[in-house]
């Protein structure tokens, strides 16, 4: 499974419940709930309650990823990625860059993004004008992937 191109879940990347989705990564993987207790050095209690949980420490949650073997931070990098207020992004366009922190971009997307936007606007679901608009994608950017989508499907 992958939980980014999950039809069902059109809102995946603007309201992130963590512990659905690791729920649910365990129920597709079969994972026992004595291995995960182990692996985490947990009890079956504080499992079930991470499931119930919105959001988890992110020290936890790189266990969970190992665990899982999946990145849930992409989750959160998408989001990052998709609903950033674009006056946030100009205001640290303008601060002095921190050499001691690493400094990502925001117009790079992962082939995830690229197929969650493409899904969207080939479905009918939303326009090109509105991924422009909703997501702040630039308009030659999405020209490409739509060309590139094109030269895809037709060979």
């Amino acid at each position: 499974m992958n939980l980014i191109r999950n039809s069902t879940q059109n809102m995946l990347y603007k309201e992130i419940h963590i512990g659905k989705f690791i729920k649910e990564m365990v129920d597709e993987n079969e994972i026992p709930m004595e291995r995960i207790c182990n692996f985490l050095n947990k009890d079956d209690e504080f499992i079930e309650n991470v499931y119930k949980s919105k959001s988890i420490d992110a020290e936890l949650l790189l266990r969970w990823s190992k665990l899982l073997e999946y990145d849930f931070f992409r989750l959160y990098s998408s989001h990052l990625i998709l609903y950033a207020p674009p006056s946030a992004v100009k205001k640290n366009q303008d601060q002095k860059k921190s050499d001691k922190i690493p400094y990502f971009r925001k117009n790079i997307y992962t082939q995830e993004i690229k197929d969650f936007i493409m899904k969207r606007i080939l479905s009918g679901e939303m326009t090109y004008g509105e991924v422009i608009k909703e997501y702040s994608i630039p308009k030659s950017t999405l020209h490409r992937w739509l060309q590139k989508n094109n030269d895809n499907t037709n060979g």
